[in-house]
């Protein structure tokens, strides 16, 4: 084996071995990587800069726009208002649910539509008392399975729709993976609603256990008149280094000081709010200056002076793998944690040395416009309003859904290329103030655009190493056996495994150039491997962390690991038997 082939096949395990275990955020293994691969000469600097001059990442970013004018704007209210509430059945609610959200899937970015829907689904399901363990998971499948439909549905396609330009073939048509996908999206949103109920388990998400439990670690002293404590500042009456509580709230003559800043000087009379394990109180009882609140209670989400929120923290956060101490959260967020959900549960621990990881969900207690703040950073995924109403529905609703509507029908009419549509559809965005330029600006993920641009450089050294004739080979000589469609199957099989593993863009481009290769070895048209790898790109339903819908659910549902097996295995395989029964029948091996 050649240098190049050896180099490039070592620093692709390591890049994926980093982005799996979370040691990197995908775009800096990717980016990483392409660094490798140039320093060493297995690319050129043309190739490892090819993906920066490549439609799909300006494609994506524009797209990006568009789906986030059409959520400010409202246009998705008609969607929850006639979604939620509907049907006493689970299954009932379910499809009432589930369907639209694949439509609407299909036309927008996965991520605004479920970052919008999660919220309200959770609180509709806590006014019904109902578990949202039975709708999020669900709705987050259900967005996937409609990205499956159209070349705008999720940015995965449009990644290979611009491989597929990369490698002198004609790019995706609109409408070319719909014989396809939107048979597997109706068959995929039935099978939610069947097995959904029977599947997944009542979990208790981040809001209901801390509602039902916050007694535990919520309670309240008062300031001793002329005490030790009556004129200090909460520094220094040592307030801030308690060894298992923490000061988040001061009430004072009806109003409430939250958070609860280092230099607030306290006065005789006030209630203070301490979050911690209630075994621990002794330490707050040994304090000079402070006594028991003659009628201790807990938090109240009902009193409006507190303002809640819950957030999923992103892989990217500068939270992940620090602790809050070591973030500086309070004075980063200006919000105190009141709890922090993981796996399922609650972690009962001093909450300022737990090291934060990566799809964990914080209950916070902070001002009303920290979603404002934070919702377009990578620091979360999810910043959802606990008890919140949405957002009324605006007059520019109609016209960022006409603008959306002229994009998609101009781009699949040929009118105009699918770049310049979008590229059109986020200066009219912008031109008709359906967003502020700051807000088409933080619309974007630059994370998921760099990942793109990056990732056509990689491609390219799998292909000019060698790398993917070689696993090429291995594939078909599996496969040549049994036909075409296994070796088909073994592609998307391949493409599955690595999109749980790493992201879904990452995954299609790693594997697009060996589907090609196989193709050419085994004599089969490439186009239909290149949509496998689409497809299949996509269908992450085995794990939280595979795809960001799926982590963005992850705490507010309250879900463990092998919940998503559960649910997810019948849908994995339903995507494998539709590549192989549908596939086939559609575009000749």
């Amino acid at each position: 084996m050649s240098f190049d082939l050896v180099f490039t096949l070592l620093v692709v395990i390591a890049a994926g071995v980093a982005m799996a275990q979370d040691v990197l955020p995908p775009t800096g293994a990717i980016l990483g990587s392409v660094v490798a691969l140039l320093l060493a000469g297995v690319i050129t600097p043309q190739q490892a800069l090819s993906g920066f001059s490549n439609p799909a990442p300006a494609t994506v970013a524009a797209l990006y726009i568009v789906a986030r004018a059409v959520e400010k704007t409202g246009a998705l209210q008609p969607l929850i208002r006639n979604t939620l509430g509907g049907g006493r059945g689970s299954r009932l609610g379910l499809a009432r649910l589930l369907a639209p959200v694949a439509g609407a899937s299909a036309f927008l970015n996965n991520t605004p539509i479920v970052a919008m829907l999660a919220p309200q689904v959770s609180e509709w399901a806590h006014t019904t008392e109902k578990p949202p363990s039975w709708y999020l998971m669900p709705l987050s499948f259900a967005a996937v399975f409609g990205g499956t439909v159209t070349l705008i549905g999720t940015s995965t396609n449009i990644v290979v729709s611009g491989l597929l330009e990369d490698a002198g073939m004609e790019p995706l048509a609109m409408f070319e993976l719909s014989p396809i996908g939107l048979p597997l999206a109706l068959t995929g949103v039935g099978l939610l609603v069947l097995l959904s109920p029977v599947l997944l388990p009542d979990r208790r998400g981040a809001r209901r256990e801390f509602e039902e439990h916050s007694r535990e670690f919520s309670f309240r002293m008062e300031v001793e008149a002329d005490g030790a404590l009556d004129g200090a500042t909460v520094e220094e009456g040592g307030l801030r280094h308690l060894r298992s509580v923490f000061l988040a709230e001061i009430e004072r003559d009806g109003e409430v000081l939250a958070p609860a800043r280092p230099d607030t000087r306290l006065r005789g009379g006030d209630r203070l709010v301490f979050v911690g394990r209630a075994d621990d109180v002794i330490d707050l009882q040994r304090l000079r200056g402070l006594k028991s609140s003659e009628h201790e209670l807990a938090l109240d989400f009902s009193q409006p002076s507190h303002t809640f929120f819950e957030a999923v923290v992103s892989a990217t956060s500068p939270l992940a793998g620090r602790t809050l101490k070591e973030a500086g959260f309070r004075g980063r967020y200006q919000a105190v944690v009141l709890a922090i959900h993981r796996s399922g549960e609650r972690i009962h621990a001093k909450l300022g040395g737990v090291r934060i990881r990566h799809g964990d969900t914080l209950v916070l207690l902070t001002d009303g416009d920290f979603a404002e703040r934070w919702r377009d950073r990578p620091d979360f995924l999810l910043v959802s309003h606990l008890g919140g109403s949405p957002p009324p529905s605006t007059k520019l609703a109609i016209y960022a859904v006409g603008v959306m509507l002229a994009m998609v029908i101009a781009a699949s009419t040929g009118l105009m290329p699918m770049l310049n549509a979008a590229l059109f559809a986020a200066i009219l965005m912008v031109a008709g103030k359906a967003l502020t330029p700051t807000d088409a600006r933080t619309a974007v993920d630059l994370e998921v655009i760099l990942l793109i641009a990056a990732a056509f450089g990689l491609g390219a050294g799998i292909r000019s190493s060698g790398i993917a004739d070689l696993l090429a080979t291995g594939i078909v000589a599996v496969s040549a056996s049994m036909g075409p469609i296994a070796t088909l199957l073994g592609v998307a099989l391949v493409t599955m495994v690595l999109t749980e593993l790493i992201t879904n863009n990452a995954a299609a481009v790693l594997v697009f150039p060996i589907a090609i290769s196989t193709a050419a070895a085994a004599g089969l048209d490439p186009r239909p491997f290149a949509l496998t790898v689409a497809i299949a790109a996509s269908a992450s339903f085995l794990s939280p962390v595979g795809y960001q819908t799926n982590t963005m659910v992850y705490g507010p549902g309250g879900y463990r690991f092998l919940d998503y097996l559960r649910l997810g295995l019948p849908m994995s395989l339903l995507v494998l038997a539709s590549i192989g029964v549908l596939l086939p029948m559609v575009w000749s091996l």
